[in-house]
């Protein structure tokens, strides 16, 4: 008799309107069930040509190439920008998401003259609070935590709850990066204005994933990398967001030739655009800045809104295979169950999660581990099957039941 589980899976895939993009990605072993693409998305096929001819033009057209290269970072920006749910002009490819996240934050901090405090969360990516704090530390600041459910994520009572008139910025995860507990951005940003804070936001884990809304959400800031479900590539840049009201008033801090007007003037003093442009800061590296292009095109191609619809079911189908054939082996979902509260990974604690995910990489399932003691299966809707699932959680399943984890070493020391 069929498992119903799969035959539920092979309806919902022969449904899926997405499903002809898997066939846009390089795909070497159709065996191995990747379940990482929230941490490295696959290779497009079309970044793969993309980058020969870029690379062709270097060899043919040397320093002249520049004429066709400079435009990408605004072109991918645009592309972007329909993804994000912003406008075009209000989003540009520049740097990595640490340094965009130190510029922005310290340019709103300027902006928000008189006031002292930042507000984050305690479960906030590490590189967003170690540079605030970096940031803190350099201006006699304060740092001011909110609390986050590290299951359930962030309660917009919560974050009011820490606003008052002391408060300059507001930097935050849209998906938690531990257990995919999507934030509510509206309803956060709204508070933060309330208060006269701007608000940052950290879109790595939702862009490309989940609807975001910015310009219907009033945001102010956001930064976010390429390379997970945008599919940009290892390395490839990350992006910036600046609502157009403030690009002319917000300065930031790294004055590089690319954020000067008539850059090639090679004026003696800095000046600024008052444009998207002003954000960015020195020579953008082409060939990844290439990969990200063609990355950020697939996901506006099928278009935001059936990439989140199908991000549901897939993590909606995922829960109720964890339900019946995990939690009986001491398991525990550690993601919100509401669709609504939660991005495109499923986070599953076990206390032998290290091992759990070694053996799965052994048995031809790629997922990843957090700490503490988590299982993360990330699905990127573009090229993840809801048979792919199937076959994944089936191999948990039958590793866990029978033991076969324990061979595997336990979690190396430091990695805690």
């Amino acid at each position: 008799m069929l498992d119903p589980f799969l035959a539920e899976a092979r309806a919902l895939d022969a449904a899926d309107p997405l499903a002809g993009f898997r066939d846009d990605f390089v795909i070497t072993d159709p065996d191995t069930v990747y379940l990482d693409g929230n941490s490295l998305g696959r290779l497009p096929k079309a970044t793969r040509e993309t980058l020969r001819q870029a690379v062709d033009a270097w060899g043919g057209d040397l320093i002249d190439g520049w004429h066709a290269w400079l435009p990408v970072g605004r072109e991918a920006g645009d592309v972007l920008a329909g993804v994000l749910g912003a406008e075009p002009g209000e989003v540009v490819l520049s740097d990595s998401t640490s340094v965009n996240l130190y510029k922005l934050a310290v340019a709103a901090l300027d902006a928000r003259p008189g006031r002292d405090v930042i507000v984050t969360d305690d479960d906030n990516f590490p590189t967003d609070r170690y540079i605030l704090e970096g940031i803190a530390a350099a201006r006699g600041l304060e740092v001011r935590r909110v609390g986050a459910d590290i299951d359930e994520g962030l309660r917009t009572e919560d974050v009011e709850a820490a606003l008052d008139d002391r408060v300059a910025l507001v930097c935050l995860s849209h998906v938690a990066y531990r257990s995919g507990a999507l934030a509510d951005l509206p309803a956060v940003t709204a508070a933060a204005h309330r208060h006269g804070a701007l608000v940052l936001w950290d879109l790595c884990h939702s862009a490309g994933a989940v609807e975001i809304g910015l310009t219907a959400a009033d945001a102010d800031l956001a930064v976010g990398c390429t390379y997970k479900y945008l599919n940009g590539g290892p390395g490839a840049p990350a992006f910036l967001y600046v609502r157009r009201d403030l690009q002319d008033v917000l300065v930031q801090p790294i004055r590089g030739w690319f954020g000067q007007t008539d850059q090639f003037a090679m004026g003696p003093d800095y000046r600024p655009p008052p444009t998207i442009d002003r954000f960015l800061v020195g020579t953008p590296p082409m060939l990844s800045g290439l990969a990200a292009l063609e990355g950020a095109r697939i996901t506006a191609r099928a278009g935001i809104g059936p990439v989140a619809a199908k991000a549901r079911t897939l993590t909606d189908y995922a829960l109720r295979l964890a339900d019946a054939w995990l939690t009986p082996l001491g398991f525990r979902v550690a993601t919100p169950r509401d669709p609504a509260r939660r991005g495109s990974h499923l986070s599953l604690h076990h206390p032998a999660a290290w091992q759990l995910c070694q053996a799965l990489k052994a048995e031809r399932v790629v997922p990843d581990h957090r700490p503490p003691e988590r299982l993360r299966l990330g699905f990127a809707p573009l090229y993840t099957r809801h048979t792919d699932l199937h076959t994944g959680l089936t191999r948990l399943r039958d590793i866990a039941a029978t033991d076969r984890h324990l061979t595997f070493p336990i979690i190396p020391q430091g990695l805690t």
